[in-house]
């Protein structure tokens, strides 16, 4: 078993979970970045399924045991990370689910933050799509970051997806703590109540300054070191078009949310929700969970 490394402001073990595609490619370049970044190692983890890599789909057809196919991709993996220039270490896994190939790995590692992508098909696109995207991220202890996009460097524009939870405020805290010196956007999605209901207000207005209000309150709650730049977003609709069109028209790169909440935000990880939001959001995505409160 891997030991645990000393505990401090960045994680300091990155799982990179990779099926060896090239949209895995942009995932693994991320997660190296990262790594580099907080100065932390890279496990990375492919867990064998022959029908999404030429490589292994060929020694598959050719009569290959198991035993020979992970030497397939135990190569394809090496020649992955050959460029890579943190310290990493290789793990092969078997299984029919993959996703709990990736929990029990990052648990058994000491992962503290999981990485991968939505890739164009096989197991890791089932992994990603659909209900288990809510069981993987309800089972993680860790942050789960799904990468779309090429890494440029470092994250410079961050925006954290609220509905003013306790959820919300812990994915707050995080983006703080693991990006230090990056202006923070808050970002929350207010429906418009319609016209004609009692008590209504005639327009989104009221609403919006409400939720503003809240947003405030929400930030200086949150308890945030003092030099973190936070800036509340409030807009009308439903977050699954806004936070899209907001994300595109403000090159937005890395969005967080919470995995539990209320209200739309909490709906991100139920059913059909999550993956439209993955499908639909054109940056990367860091899910972060909520600690369990024993008792």
């Amino acid at each position: 078993m891997v030991e645990a490394r000393p505990a401090g402001p960045f994680p300091q073990r990155l799982l990179l979970a990779t099926d060896l595609s090239a949209r895995c490619d942009r995932a693994l370049d991320r997660a190296a970045q990262l790594a580099l970044q907080w100065g932390a190692e890279l496990v990375a983890l492919h867990v064998l399924d022959p029908s999404v890599s030429p490589d292994q789909t060929l020694a598959w057809i050719g009569g290959a045991n198991q035993a020979e196919l992970l030497q397939v991709a135990a190569q394809q993996l090496s020649r992955d990370l050959g460029q890579v220039n943190v310290p990493v270490a290789m793990r092969l896994g078997t299984g029919r689910d993959v996703a709990d190939t990736v929990a029990e790995t990052a648990t058994r590692d000491h992962a503290g933050l999981v990485v991968t992508a939505v890739s164009q098909g096989g197991a890791l696109r089932q992994f990603l799509l659909g209900s288990t995207v809510e069981r993987l991220a309800r089972s993680l202890s860790q942050p789960l970051l799904v990468v779309r996009k090429r890494s440029h460097g470092p994250y410079q524009r961050v925006l954290v997806a609220s509905d003013f939870s306790p959820s919300s405020r812990h994915a707050l805290q995080t983006a703080a703590q693991l990006f230090p010196g990056v202006e923070l956007v808050v970002y929350h999605a207010c429906m418009t109540t319609p016209v004609g209901l009692a008590g209504a207000v005639p327009t989104g207005a009221g609403n919006t300054e409400a939720a503003q209000r809240e947003c405030a309150a929400f930030v200086a709650s949150s308890a945030l070191p003092g030099s973190v730049k936070v800036r509340c977003v409030i807009e009308e609709g439903a977050i699954e078009t806004t936070l899209a069109r907001y994300v595109r028209r403000h090159d937005i790169e890395l969005v967080v949310m919470g995995s539990r909440g209320r209200g739309a935000v909490m709906s991100l990880l139920l059913g059909s929700t999550a993956a439209r939001l993955l499908e639909w959001l054109p940056c990367d995505t860091l899910l972060v969970r909520e600690p369990r409160v024993e008792g």
